[in-house]
């Protein structure tokens, strides 16, 4: 593989399922089922009418037997980025942190099933599978394992049954043992090569994970002070206080084309999940929600390169002001988010979050929305 090729795969890799809008193996335990909130006629208890009408939509239109699908409209799946009903590892992550949060047991057990089935590799899970051509990609993405491991750690809490939380420690040792190296995270490991590619996605350091991972506390405060140091030094400006995009590990050097607002929010989230968001952050974004002004692409000056707004956008907002308690910010987030949502009943995408002019729907947006009224039921 030349250099330009390894690059090109990398950040293909860390534009998926973010900038879209973004064999078998290992340890098989399957948990005791247990009694949950879901009623007879299949809605979970506690559901808001929006998010009641989003995970109605993604079960009937946007699900299918490997996954949730990452568009609504099918494709002939050939590109490099996964199109159409070619489904994702980042999908089933979020639908199962959906369910740990929703304390649904039986759809838990059932997606996690699916996820393993479907992107389970020797070495970590592939990233990407096309159902039409049955190819499954050889590539993890170290912040989909990440959220899958997860996952298994919040149902482990949830559902108070430690076999999951076993899984959890079985799959962040594999983890840790391909992604990590001297104390550093990288984006993917490659199969076929047996390599990891040279640099980190900022939005990939998920630091509470990390944080979880079963190895030894001075290789994980190594770890996670590393990574720290390489989000902090990332950090654009307090009148722009958002994140650069990735850190090139060979040439100890930031590089971002263009500033994506969902992968800097990413970031803060991260870092609110750690208590080390900067204030300047979390006033900027504070008054660019309630003014409604969240642009989907800045210049690394903040001037915004789109005029383009997106849910998931407000979605991640949405749990930045869960995590830090701000709970203005949440409800604000919230409201902006809702704002997107497909209210007309002759719609395909009705109850779902899409574009009804091209009858377009992805799962990024409608998963993080899913995910991001958990937060609010979590703090009640």
């Amino acid at each position: 593989m030349n250099k330009r090729t390894f690059l090109a795969i990398g950040v293909v890799l860390c534009l998926i399922g973010i900038v879209i809008y973004k064999q078998a193996g290992g340890p098989i335990a399957t948990p005791e089922v247990r009694t949950s909130p879901v009623k007879p006629d299949g809605k979970i208890k506690g559901m808001q009418p929006e998010q009641q009408e989003v995970y109605d939509f993604i079960k009937a239109r946007m699900k299918g037997p490997f996954g949730v699908y990452t568009n609504y409209q099918d494709t002939e799946q050939s590109r490099e980025v996964a199109t159409g009903h070619e489904v994702l590892s980042e999908s089933a992550s979020l639908l199962m942190r959906v369910y740990a949060h929703s304390q649904d047991q039986p759809s838990f057990d059932q997606e996690w099933t699916t996820a393993k089935q479907t992107f389970d590799l020797k070495h970590g899970f592939s990233y990407r599978y096309s159902p039409k051509l049955d190819k499954r990609y050889p590539l993890n993405a170290a912040v989909d394992d990440l959220r899958i491991i997860r996952a298994l750690y919040e149902a482990g809490e949830a559902f108070g049954d430690v076999s999951y939380t076993k899984e959890a420690d079985q799959y962040g040792q594999r983890f840790y043992a391909t992604n990590v190296k001297d104390n550093l995270l990288y984006d993917f490991y490659d199969e076929t090569y047996n390599i990891t590619n040279p640099f980190i996605t900022l939005c990939y350091i998920d630091l509470r994970t990390l944080g979880q991972l079963p190895i030894e506390s001075r290789q994980k405060q190594k770890l996670l002070n590393g990574m720290k140091a390489v989000i902090h030094n990332g950090y654009l400006s307090d009148s722009f206080p958002f994140y650069e995009t990735r850190f090139q590990y060979n040439t100890n050097s930031y590089t971002s084309e263009k500033i994506q607002t969902v992968e800097s929010l990413l970031t803060i989230l991260h870092l609110a999940e750690a208590g080390e968001t900067k204030p300047a952050s979390i006033a900027y974004i504070k008054e660019h929600v309630q003014a409604g002004t969240l642009y989907g692409q800045y210049s690394k000056e903040g001037k915004p390169a789109t005029d383009v707004q997106s849910t998931a956008i407000y979605a991640i907002t949405a749990m930045i002001g869960a995590e830090i308690g701000d709970a203005s910010l949440y409800q604000d987030s919230i409201r902006r988010m809702n704002a997107y949502q497909v209210k007309n009943p002759g719609s395909p995408l009705y109850g779902g979050f899409g574009d009804t002019s091209a009858n377009q729907a992805y799962s990024f947006d409608n998963l993080m929305a899913l995910l991001a009224y958990t937060y609010d039921s979590e703090r009640r």
